[in-house]
């Protein structure tokens, strides 16, 4: 170990005597040598500017362009890879490396390429598992295994699977702490789960990478309101749904609660004006999740009927029965609503 540390060092060393050198630009030689230092330097940007101008400086430089194609493939630039290694071939189509290069880059990039379209064409389930393939095809080259985990959390928050979706997206997390994507979007998987403190907090710690992100700066803002209002009264709770619930699901728990709290179904004063209360709430819930438009609007932070929300200061969470419109409706309901 001590002696791949010395070797490292001299290596580095010797490396930055060369750098302090002038070349000569039009020394290919020179060029490839400090691109070797470049690259034990850890700094491949570098090492491909010096790269690129040295495969024209040969009539024949395969080794060039292969090695271009494998710095472009350890970046992530699977086009650019495909690019220079196409190169190579033109030069000999039966080089053996260059082939075996092109055979693997060409694979990955045709996956990469149609997961995204994929994506855009929002069959998410198709996509996750062409990025599945991805992993698998480059096990040992980071970036694409941290862009597929990247993706997948995309895809699963799009397909609304929230649990899912905030284990995949911890992980991609750990992977790349500084990528706004995941943060985001795993900030998206906690508003599915209704935890909106630490959707805030992935909002918060995202902006921290990007301040001037706009989508950010909204989701924040969304998030904080989801967490206000979810303090005063969520009407998902209420009706024990969750935000991904359709209109069918919605008016079949609404159903269920309403006959459980109907006032007439208790006998005593008291217990009659508490149920009375829990039924008012939940044909609010019923009228706001059933309504598209006002379901967008609580979606967003905002409760329609907070009389704060409302213009003019009329209608709103404060409202009596009846409500103008039939709780029951739709429903085989029977029951007598006495007013005292």
């Amino acid at each position: 170990f001590k002696n791949t540390n010395a070797a490292l060092s001299s290596s580095f060393v010797l490396c930055n005597l060369f750098l302090s050198f002038q070349l000569s630009p039009w020394d290919p030689e020179s060029r490839e040598l400090r691109a070797e230092c470049y690259i034990r330097l850890g700094d491949p940007r570098k090492a491909i500017m010096d790269l690129t101008p040295a495969t024209r400086l040969r009539s024949d430089n395969r080794a060039a362009f292969l090695q271009l194609s494998q710095l472009h493939y350890s970046l992530g630039e699977h086009h650019d890879s495909l690019s220079q290694v196409r190169e190579c071939l033109k030069l000999d189509q039966d080089d053996k490396e260059c082939f075996s290069h092109y055979k693997q880059v060409k694979k990955l990039s045709k996956q990469l390429d149609s997961a995204e379209e994929l994506i855009s064409e929002q069959r998410y389930q198709e996509a996750i598992e062409k990025y599945e393939s991805v992993m698998r095809t480059e096990p040992n080259v980071a970036f694409y295994t941290n862009k597929a985990k990247e993706r997948i959390c995309f895809c699963l928050v799009k397909m609304k699977s929230a649990e899912e979706a905030v284990d995949i997206c911890s992980e991609a997390h750990q992977r790349d702490p500084q990528n706004i994507h995941i943060l985001r979007d795993r900030a998206e998987a906690y508003i599915l789960q209704q935890e909106y403190e630490k959707a805030v907090e992935d909002y918060q710690e995202a902006r921290e990478f990007d301040q001037e992100n706009q989508e950010l700066r909204e989701g924040l803002e969304r998030a904080q309101k989801l967490l206000k209002q979810s303090r005063k009264r969520d009407y998902y709770k209420i009706l024990g749904v969750g935000r991904s619930a359709n209109k069918q699901e919605i008016i079949k728990a609404y159903r269920k609660l309403a006959q459980q709290w109907h006032p007439d179904n208790f006998q005593s004063e008291a217990d009659k004006k508490e149920a009375e209360k829990k039924f008012i709430d939940i044909a609010s819930a019923k009228e706001v999740l059933t309504d598209p438009e006002m379901r967008q609007k609580f979606d967003s932070g905002e409760d329609p009927l907070d009389p704060e929300n409302q213009q003019g200061g009329g209608g709103g969470g404060s409202r009596e029965w009846p409500f103008g419109f039939n709780p029951f409706e739709g429903g085989n309901f029977h029951f007598k609503f006495h007013r005292h």
